[in-house]
């Protein structure tokens, strides 16, 4: 039975944790599926590299009003497919060859399903068809999430052929027509991009808004603006889904009755579930939230001495920012468990990468409100700025919250172009506790550029009140 000074679970941002400090240490990664994790290989890296395409496929649409008449001519998606995929897998091929060769002569590679067995055991089974049981003195537990699939009829029994954010992206041409489920983030990315690029998108959303998590002004502006370009059913959860002859067909009651909706696709997009179960964690000693996340302290500690989790399999933040951050918190503390580092996750910013782009950090005014906080808002519409101007910006705005007694930030909220560029010097403000008119007066802004949404908005909300 090989033992380890240490075994990271999951290649992703648990990947970066191994370096010169461990050298002396025998460490060994367990990785079940493609190495580097969700976000290199169906996530975040993969998702805007059909993004960035899909703007200028949709271009056109934006120009009409500017007096620019264009159209698309073609999308090879065979092509796009092949040169996005052709950069992620030869990466993904790399960063495993270096973990399994001379580059990491301390770690030994996995490549199979870890479960525990007891504690500080686990069982893998092995790709190759045979098992092996390691034990260590340290686990990090960095084996991320997957897919969530609804219970409906026809996708669990398996009769009807789906696609996931793990597939949906590799399929071998663009269909006329694509059924998504979900009215979250990875739901209105892939509509925004199969729409752009002309295919016929209709979206089943349980919620009675699209990106229900964001403030309710920001949500209601996209799920208007989603609504206008393609079909969005809300307030809906399928009876069942079929297979049929041209693809698959999904049942279900409406206002106006009972209704069905064909597609050559479907695509079910309702949320990822944290890998924590899975593994098998409890037969450790480590604790799960009821949501399925493993319990971890400020220093991403389990309630298991030298077992560490950190990025989808424990975090309520499922994104790659707050995974890297948090990797770099469990390398210090392993390193210096004497002086261990606590993760903030005060002001974690999130972006959404459809069109309109939206970013936010911190408080929505709903939360405000819930905490019982005396607040100011300020809301500044792109088109009230000079570069929004120029645009014929339409609709779209930031938002401001502070708290009136010590005029710190709360939060900020962005629906329009570049939002998640936009909102950064407010993420910075509020992680370094700066000022609205401090930060407005303090610095220049260039004229005319976006940036000026962010200026104008901090000088539109009060000084504080409060010593």
């Amino acid at each position: 039975m090989p033992h380890f000074d240490l075994i990271i679970v999951g290649s992703g941002s648990g990947n970066s944790i191994p370096g010169p400090e461990f050298e002396q240490w025998n460490i060994a990664i367990v990785e079940d599926g493609l190495f580097g994790g969700t976000c290199l290989n169906v996530g975040c890296i993969p998702t805007k590299m059909f993004v960035h395409p899909a703007e200028l496929a949709d271009a056109s649409r934006h120009a009409a009003h500017l007096d620019v008449t264009s159209h698309l001519d073609a999308v090879d998606w065979p092509g796009m497919r092949d040169r996005i995929f052709g950069r992620i897998d030869a990466i993904e091929a790399g960063g495993r060859q270096y973990r399994e060769g001379t580059g990491s002569p301390n770690v030994t590679v996995f490549a199979g399903r870890g479960v525990f067995t007891g504690h500080k055991a686990l069982h893998v089974d092995l790709h190759d068809g045979n098992t092996a049981e390691l034990t260590a003195d340290r686990f990090v537990l960095a084996a991320g999430s997957r897919a969530v699939i609804p219970d409906i009829p026809g996708l669990t029994g398996g009769s009807v052929p789906f696609h996931t954010s793990d597939s949906i992206m590799r399929i071998d041409r663009l269909p006329a027509s694509i059924l998504i489920l979900g009215g979250g983030y990875i739901a209105a990315e892939f509509a925004h991009v199969f729409s752009s690029f002309g295919v016929e998108v209709t979206q089943l959303v349980r919620g009675d808004r699209l990106l229900r998590s964001h403030d309710a002004d920001i949500s209601a502006a996209f799920t208007a603006e989603a609504s206008a370009r393609y079909e969005v059913v809300l307030g809906v959860v399928p009876d069942h889904v079929v297979a049929t002859e041209t693809g698959v067909a999904a049942t279900f009651a409406d206002a106006s009755g009972p209704r069905t909706v064909e597609a050559e696709l479907l695509l079910v997009a309702t949320g990822r579930y944290p890998n924590g179960p899975r593994l098998g964690v409890t037969a450790t000693g480590v604790e799960l939230h009821d949501d399925g996340r493993v319990v971890v302290d400020e220093y991403q500690r389990t309630r298991v001495e030298g077992i560490y989790a950190l990025g989808d399999v424990s975090t309520e933040y499922q994104l790659k920012h707050v995974a890297n951050q948090e990797a770099r918190i469990v390398r210090h503390n392993l390193a210096h468990p004497d002086a261990p580092r606590k993760s903030d996750h005060r002001f974690v910013p999130a972006a959404v990468f459809t069109d309109p782009q939206i970013a936010s950090v911190g408080l929505t005014e709903r939360q405000a409100q819930e905490r019982g906080l005396d607040y100011a808002v300020k809301q500044q519409d792109y088109g009230d700025i000079a570069a929004g101007w120029a645009r014929e910006d339409r609709g779209h705005f930031l938002k401001v919250l502070s708290d009136r007694r010590t005029g710190l930030l709360l939060g900020a909220h962005v629906i329009g172009p570049e939002a998640a560029t936009v909102i950064q010097p407010l993420i910075q403000a509020m992680s370094f506790g700066q000022l609205p008119h401090e930060v407005a007066r303090g610095q220049y802004w260039i004229h005319p550029a976006l940036s000026e949404l962010v200026e104008n908005a901090l000088l539109g909300l009060p000084a504080p009140t409060g010593p």
